[in-house]
């Protein structure tokens, strides 16, 4: 993933303020929060357990003093330097009950036993020693913790404060990185979205439009996820478990060299985790892909699927994808099941089984008090927080890092940037000089056409199919670039021009009209600014249009669906013809335009376009060849090559191709009116 690791890096690096900033508040969030557990051991050592520590009887009755049996007492740490100490006394608890041992150099550890006035203390490697001692009531004992009481408050009151703090600045580190992830991942649609538009045609020949759809949705999606979810995860798991590390070292270092061997466990585990999920995940990705291309394919295409009643057959396809998509959703599964946080919790409870044996044992001595095992359970506990959290990012890790593989490799896909540079309207004389050219190499579906068509004319490409008219055509608007001959408008080679610029004089109608989601206006102008509602109008008045769709509730402004499914064929045409008008284009195409268009429309139509060719070059793709009687030029191709040229008297009394095409036609006509 180095390179994609890279790019992915750069992407983020446009928003390096809020990042680093959320990075910042992270750090804080969490050095605030790992101060909690050493309050809570100085609570314990200092504030409950420091009960136990050597009581000296004192001569006043001040802040830290005791009184008990009219004596008062005060706690070892609690006295000055060069004050006069009195006699030493401990309270010390056995079970749930306090006791007072008016004796001085009672151990500290071994088991303890009152009986008739006497706790028997038994040091681990010695005789017992008997202490005489005094039951403490409730009240006796809660006067002993009394002085603590302002010091525990405060520590409690730290800690909460802390947690809040702690919360505050995890919300604004939250709210900072996803907002970026955000931004991030609406760039990158943009950039992928923006570089489909400068993709060549064959591109999307080769390649089903949900296959497409998946990137920029999908695989997008995933890397979202990389940004907002893994990256917090794994920046705020090694700073968490840096800090906690560093805090356990402070606390003890016996106690951290037993947590160490976490980290490289770790990293053994992200290494065979990764292993196995990449496979999975290419696989994944690559059917969710497939299952998005199908469905695509099958939406557009149900009325066909109806009709041949395919339902099955469809459903059976689909199902083996699903299936296999389903299986390897269900291996990594069993993969994230079998490297999930249970995996790690039976990690931290060995740990957490051998520090208590230790401390039971006395391994530690004295160095290690009952708040420094709470603080180092607390800090293991919170260790194993952001490790689960990084462990259960994994699988996300994988899936981003193949959806990146995926989208860098079409932003890879070489294309053309969009020209933003105007030209002037050029008059349209084109030009084929010898010109040879195939689809696939050594396949050649062109060969050695050469024809002129000047400025105003109309040529009509004739042929069965499959015999090259279209490709003229591809040729014509650049979908594809010639190798043998040349190509020339106005005397200027079309390899010189831009795309943009070649075809920003060019229309075309289609037998098909591709319509957008919008309005009939707003398919007529692309909501192009230099189309002005007067020229949507006039355009649609020129094709006898107009009067036809101000019929409709909202006119012109009528809603179009998806591909215009809601309008009929003839007023879909109506509506590409007169976007090609409304451009003003110098080269027009009409490629079957009229193929299924039916007779009353058509005649509309047929008054249009000699209002349409005026002026213009008109390239005409027709297998009606009635309606290409007027044509300037005729070009008759038979597998790639231009057998007949001329003017339909010429062809016709030329008595070839194009005269038999035409007798069969007016047969086939007549025959149908009989």
């Amino acid at each position: 993933m180095g390179n994609n690791g890279k790019r992915l890096f750069q992407y983020a690096w446009h928003f390096k303020k809020p990042i680093l900033l959320a990075l910042l508040l992270l750090a804080l969030a969490i050095s605030a929060e790992l101060v909690g557990p050493f309050l809570a051991k100085r609570m314990i050592d200092t504030n409950i357990m420091g009960i136990e520590k050597p009581w000296y009887e004192s001569k006043q009755d001040g802040r830290y003093d005791v009184a008990y049996n009219g004596s008062f007492y005060k706690r070892a740490d609690h006295w000055k330097d060069g004050e006069t100490k009195g006699r030493e006394v401990r309270v010390l608890q056995t079970g749930l009950t306090y006791y007072f041992v008016d004796a001085a150099g009672v151990p500290d550890t071994g088991s303890r036993h009152f009986k008739d006035g006497t706790l028997t203390v038994t040091p681990k490697d010695g005789s017992p020693q008997p202490y005489p001692a005094a039951l403490l009531s409730r009240d006796e004992t809660y006067h002993f913790y009394r002085p603590e009481l302002k010091s525990m408050i405060t520590l409690a009151a730290g800690y909460v404060v802390m947690l809040l703090i702690g919360a505050g600045l995890a919300y604004g580190q939250k709210y900072l990185l996803q907002s970026s992830a955000n931004r991030i991942v609406r760039k990158m649609r943009n950039d992928v979205f923006r570089h489909i538009q400068e993709l060549p045609v064959q591109y999307f020949d080769n390649l089903p439009a949900g296959k497409i759809v998946s990137r920029v949705t999908n695989d997008t999606e995933a890397i979202r996820e990389l940004y907002v979810s893994v990256l917090a995860n794994f920046f705020s798991g090694i700073i968490y478990m840096t800090a906690i590390m560093g805090a356990l070292f402070l606390l003890d270092t016996k106690l951290a060299l037993i947590a160490l061997p976490l980290l490289p466990i770790l990293y053994v585990w992200i290494v065979v985790y990764r292993k196995y999920a990449s496979q999975y995940n290419h696989v994944i990705r690559s059917r969710l892909s497939d299952i998005n291309g199908m469905i695509n394919e099958s939406i557009q295409g149900m009325p066909i699927i109806q009709v041949f009643r395919r339902q099955k057959e469809t459903m059976a396809e689909f199902g083996v994808m699903n299936d296999e998509y389903f299986k390897f959703q269900n291996k990594m599964l069993r993969l994230n099941s079998m490297t999930s946080h249970n995996l790690l919790g039976v990690f931290r409870n060995v740990i957490f089984l051998v520090v208590i044996w230790m401390f039971a044992g006395g391994y530690f001595g004295t160095a290690v008090s009952v708040g420094v095992l709470y603080a180092f359970i607390d800090y293991m506990n919170r260790m194993i927080s952001p490790i689960v959290g990084m462990v259960n990012q994994l699988s996300n890790l994988e899936v981003a890092r193949v959806s990146a593989e995926r989208m860098f490799a079409l932003l890879d896909e070489p294309g053309v940037p969009v020209s933003e540079r105007r030209t002037a309207r050029y008059q349209g004389n084109v030009s084929f000089e010898d010109v040879t050219f195939g689809y696939k190499e050594g396949e050649d579906v062109l060969k050695n056409i050469s024809f002129s068509a000047k400025q105003g004319e109309t040529v009509a490409l004739v042929g069965h199919t499959g015999s090259g008219k279209s490709s003229i055509l591809n040729l014509l608007f650049r979908f594809y670039d010639i190798e043998r001959g040349a190509i020339s408008v106005d005397g200027t080679n079309v390899l010189d021009m831009s795309k943009q610029q070649l075809r920003q004089h060019m229309g075309i109608v289609l037998q098909e009209p591709f319509l957008f989601t919008g309005t009939i206006a707003s398919n007529i102008s692309l909501d192009d600014p230099a189309i002005s509602r007067e020229k949507v109008e006039q355009a649609l008045r020129d094709v006898g249009a107009y009067e036809m769709f101000m019929q409709l509730p909202h006119g012109i402004d009528e809603p179009v669906i998806e591909k215009g499914s809601t309008l009929s064929a003839g007023q879909r045409q109506l509506i590409s013809f007169a976007r090609a008008l409304a451009f003003d284009p110098a080269i027009l195409i009409l490629d079957e335009a009229t193929a299924s268009i039916d007779t009353e429309t058509e005649a509309i139509i047929q008054q249009a376009l000699d209002v349409l060719k005026r002026g213009r070059t008109t390239f005409v793709i027709a297998h009606r060849l009635s309606t290409i009687r007027a044509a300037d030029q005729i070009l008759v191709l038979d597998r790639g090559r231009i057998v007949e040229r001329g003017d339909h008297d010429e062809l016709m009394v030329h008595g070839g191709k194009y005269f038999a095409m035409y007798q069969l036609q007016q047969g086939s006509a007549a025959g149908v009116v009989a």
